[in-house]
C-alpha cells in the first residue's frame, strides 16, 4: 500500500475546499496556513520571565510531580531523577537539556498532503471544538447528549471551513456509541469525512494503537513511512495540581516511540487547581507541562512536542470555570513568553463560559482568540463551536466562530498594511482632490472586490434593510448556513482499496471487542 496515492483509483466527492468546488454555500477564504505578522504582547519583563521560570524549576526540583504511570516512573528513574514513591523530582539543568532536544518547529502530514501543517514559528493554526459530551442547536433549543450523527455533522463543518486546519478529538462525544468501540467509529468518520490532520485520545493502549493504525491505513503508509514524521497528534492534560495519570502518559509514550506529534496542556484553573495568582498558576502549569516534554525526549530524543496553556480562573462565588477573562488573556500571553523562552511551540484555546451562542459567547471567544494571536500561539484548540466551558458543542456557534477566524486571517495578510506607492495611492488622492469621491476611480475599481474583508455571516445592512429582509439574528443566519453545508456536503476523495482496508480494520477490531471499559 505504499505506491503514491495520486496514482490510485479514488472514490468519494469533493473536499470542503473553495478551490475544488464549482458552487459554494458561502464565499469563504481559501485554505492557507496563516502567519502571525504581529509581534507578540509580552506583559512580563525579562526579570518576570526569569521569576516564572525559576518558579517552575523550583516545583520540579523541590516539590515534584506525581507520576502514576509506573512505566514512566521507570523511565525517569533510569534517567537519574529522584523518585519517592510516585513523586518525581529533577534538576533544572537536566530539564533544560532535555527540552532543548525538542524541535522549535515541526510538520504534521495528514492523508491529504495538501493539508500539511507547520507547527511553530510564526504560524497560527485553528482547530475545531473537541470533547463536549453535549450538543445544542436552534432546532432542538436545549442541551442534549451527543450522538454520532451530531458528531458527523460537526466533522463536516470542520472539513468544509478552510479556516479550520486540524480536527481535534470528538467534536461532540457520541454517547449513543458504546465506549469500547466509539474511537473506531469516530475515527472512521473523521478519516473519511475529512482529510485534515487528526487527533488520538491517549486513553488506553488499545485506543492509541487503533488510531495510529487507522491513520497509517488512511494515508496509505507503510509502518516505516508512518514513523518517518508526524502524521497525527495527541493532546494530554495533567491532573492538576501536580499529577499525571496512567492512561494519558501511556498514550504519550506510545506516540513518542512512533514519532507522532505530542501536545501537553495542564488544566490549571487559578483559585481551584492552581494558585489564585496568575504568575503562580502559570509557573505550576509550566512545571506540569515540561515534565511531560522531558519524558517524551527520554523515550525518543527529538520527539515533536508543544506545550499548551489552559490557565484561567474560576468564579470565586460559585467555583465555576471562567474563560475569555482578562486573567485568561494575560495568562495566555505570559505562557507564550515562557514557550518562546523554552523554544517550544504553543497551544492555547478559543473558549467561553456562555451556554448559548449569544453576545457573551462571542465576546469571550473573541477575547480568547485574540489572546492566542497576542501570545504567539501556534495551535488554537476549540476555535469553533465551544460553549458552556467545554460541555456543549454547537453548530451555530461553530459557524459564528469561523467568521472570527476568517477575520483574524484577513488581519494577518501583509496586503492590509502594504506601503508600496500603489498602497499610498498619491495619484488616486490627487485625482479625486477635495471635492470628489473614490468610488468610481480606476484605483478603486481595480481593487474593490478584494480590498476589504467580505463577511459570510455578518449583516452590514442598516436597520430598515435588515428588518425588511426578515430581521434575522446572527444565530439564525448561522443555523441556515450550517444546514446548507451539511445537507450539500461531499466527502473528500479516498482510494477505494484504502477505504476497504479501513472498514475491514474497524470491523475486525469491533469483533475483538475494541477497547476495555471496565477497570
Amino acid at each position: 500500500m505504499s505506491e503514491p496515492q495520486q496514482k490510485r483509483r479514488r472514490s468519494g466527492g469533493r473536499a470542503g475546499n473553495t478551490s475544488r468546488r464549482g458552487t459554494e454555500i458561502i464565499d469563504q477564504m481559501p485554505w492557507r496556513l496563516p502567519i502571525n505578522i504581529d509581534r507578540p504582547i509580552e506583559p512580563l519583563t525579562p526579570e518576570g520571565v526569569q521569576a516564572v521560570h525559576n518558579g517552575a524549576m523550583a516545583i520540579l526540583e523541590n516539590i515534584g510531580i506525581e507520576i502514576l504511570n509506573h512505566e514512566a516512573l521507570e523511565v525517569f528513574r533510569k534517567a537519574g531523577c529522584t523518585i519517592n514513591g510516585e513523586n518525581v523530582r529533577m534538576g533544572r539543568d537536566f530539564v533544560m537539556e532535555m527540552i532543548a532536544l525538542a524541535p522549535k518547529q515541526f510538520e504534521i502530514t495528514p492523508r491529504n498532503p495538501d493539508r500539511k501543517l507547520i507547527v511553530g514559528g510564526d504560524y497560527i493554526l485553528f482547530g475545531n471544538v473537541s470533547s463536549p459530551p453535549n450538543y445544542w442547536d436552534m432546532e432542538l433549543g436545549r442541551k442534549v447528549p451527543g450522538t454520532r450523527e451530531m458528531c458527523r455533522d460537526l466533522l463536516k463543518l470542520s472539513q468544509y471551513f478552510n479556516c479550520i486546519h486540524f480536527v481535534g478529538g470528538y467534536p461532540v462525544e457520541p454517547v449513543d456509541v458504546h465506549a469500547s468501540v466509539r474511537h473506531l467509529d469516530v475515527l472512521y468518520d473523521k478519516l473519511t469525512l475529512t482529510d485534515k490532520v487528526a487527533h488520538a485520545y491517549s486513553l488506553g493502549a488499545e485506543r492509541v494503537d487503533d488510531v495510529m493504525e487507522m491513520v497509517r491505513i488512511a494515508g496509505g503508509h507503510s509502518h516505516e513511512e508512518f514513523e518517518s514524521g508526524p502524521k497525527m497528534y495527541t493532546n494530554i492534560n495533567s491532573t492538576s495540581p501536580l499529577k499525571h495519570d496512567i492512561p494519558m502518559l501511556d498514550g504519550w509514550m506510545r506516540l513518542a516511540r512512533r514519532n507522532q506529534a505530542l501536545i501537553v496542556t495542564p488544566f490549571t484553573l487559578a483559585g481551584a487547581m492552581a494558585p489564585v495568582t496568575m504568575a503562580g498558576a502559570v509557573a505550576q502549569s509550566l512545571a506540569e507541562g515540561l515534565i511531560a516534554v522531558v519524558l517524551a525526549q527520554l523515550v525518543r530524543p527529538g520527539a515533536a512536542c508543544a506545550i499548551g496553556t489552559f490557565t484561567s480562573n474560576v468564579d470565586m462565588k460559585s467555583g465555576a470555570p471562567a474563560f475569555g477573562t482578562p486573567e485568561y488573556m494575560r495568562a495566555t500571553q505570559m505562557t507564550g513568553q515562557l514557550a518562546r523562552f523554552y523554544n517550544l511551540p504553543l497551544r492555547s484555546s478559543g473558549v467561553c463560559a456562555a451556554n448559548v451562542p449569544d453576545g457573551q459567547a462571542m465576546w469571550e471567544t473573541s477575547n480568547s482568540i485574540w489572546a492566542a494571536v497576542q501570545s504567539g500561539t501556534n495551535l488554537v484548540y476549540h476555535a469553533a463551536g465551544w460553549l458552556e466551558g467545554g460541555l456543549i458543542a454547537s453548530p451555530e456557534k461553530f459557524v459564528m466562530d469561523c467568521e472570527i477566524l476568517q477575520q483574524v486571517q484577513r488581519y494577518m495578510e501583509p496586503d492590509v498594511i502594504g506601503t508600496s506607492p500603489e498602497h499610498i495611492a498619491l495619484d488616486a488622492i490627487a485625482e479625486v482632490g477635495p471635492n470628489g469621491h473614490f468610488f468610481g476611480i480606476q484605483h478603486t475599481q481595480d481593487r474593490y472586490e478584494t480590498a476589504f474583508y467580505q463577511p459570510f455571516l455578518s449583516d452590514w445592512k442598516n436597520y430598515e434593510a435588515w428588518e425588511a429582509g426578515g430581521a434575522i439574528w446572527t444565530p439564525e443566519r448561522a443555523h441556515t448556513i450550517y444546514k446548507n453545508i451539511v445537507n450539500n456536503f461531499e466527502a473528500p476523495p479516498m482510494d477505494d482499496a484504502i477505504h476497504e482496508e479501513l472498514k475491514e480494520f474497524v470491523a475486525r477490531r469491533k469483533v475483538e471487542g475494541g477497547a476495555p471499559t471496565d477497570f
